[in-house]
């Protein structure tokens, strides 16, 4: 009974990583048909709106695949996409699209994450980018402190969005983080890209100064509130460590 359990989980495990292999094929092949001419046509936004348009309604889906693999792929910048989807959409529709797409991303990326864990998670993020972040698993607070770094720009939400899957948070929960807290930024890009779209270059360059200046705000607090917070864990377990031996004698 013993050697069918094992055998049982080694298929699985086995069965695990063939997935995680064809997964990251899949998303590499796709990035590469799909992102990234569409990063390339989004740095020429007349060429870029002239495209959509003719897709139609494929032009929604291929915008929105776009953004959906950015997520899963982590190292794909979003922020000409999310540009771009203002340009080709307007402020409202471009923001929607854009999060909706990044939403049904990050959800996509816990599912996997909870299914297969750290090997599908290290394909895409580094394990000492993901232990950088095991802030999350230690906090009480832990679903406020998620919504709150996603709602500040500037944060590196992408391994955030590995790193939860390794939660007990609800997926209601998840999703309602994912699409209220990436929204408030979203719509910036869109409204420099809808700027574009209706040849407002003052506007384009005020709302990219304000997206740069709140994204460098942004990435100061957050690193500041992290030094704070290595520092202190540190603390506490230097303190646990010494206390250990006492206990011991």
């Amino acid at each position: 009974m013993a050697e069918n359990e094992v055998t049982v989980t080694k298929k699985q495990r086995a069965l695990g990583i063939f997935l995680c292999v064809l997964i990251f094929a899949v998303v590499g092949v796709i990035s590469y048909f799909i992102c990234k001419p569409m990063l390339e046509m989004s740095k020429d936004p007349a060429a870029f709106r002239a495209y959509i348009d003719e897709q139609g309604v494929k032009g929604y889906l291929m915008l929105m695949a776009a953004m959906f693999l950015q997520v899963v792929a982590a190292v794909i910048p979003g922020g000409p996409f999310e540009i771009a989807a203002g340009y080709a959409f307007g402020v409202w529709k471009g923001a929607l699209v854009a999060d909706v797409a990044m939403t049904l991303g990050s959800l996509f990326v816990f599912l996997m994450v909870r299914r297969f864990g750290v090997k599908f998670a290290c394909l895409f993020v580094s394990k000492k980018k993901l232990d950088s972040v095991k802030f999350f698993h230690q906090s009480s607070k832990r679903d406020l402190l998620a919504f709150v770094f996603f709602l500040i720009p500037g944060t590196p939400k992408d391994i955030f969005t590995y790193v939860m899957g390794f939660t007990d948070m609800k997926i209601p929960m998840w999703i309602f983080i994912t699409f209220v807290g990436r929204f408030p930024a979203i719509w910036l890009s869109a409204m420099s890209g809808d700027a574009i779209g209706e040849k407002n270059y003052t506007a384009f360059f005020i709302m990219l100064a304000i997206i740069v200046v709140v994204c460098i705000a942004g990435s100061i607090v957050y690193s500041r509130w992290k030094k704070k917070h290595d520092a202190k864990e540190a603390a506490l377990s230097e303190a646990a460590e010494n206390a250990a031996p006492e206990s011991n004698s």
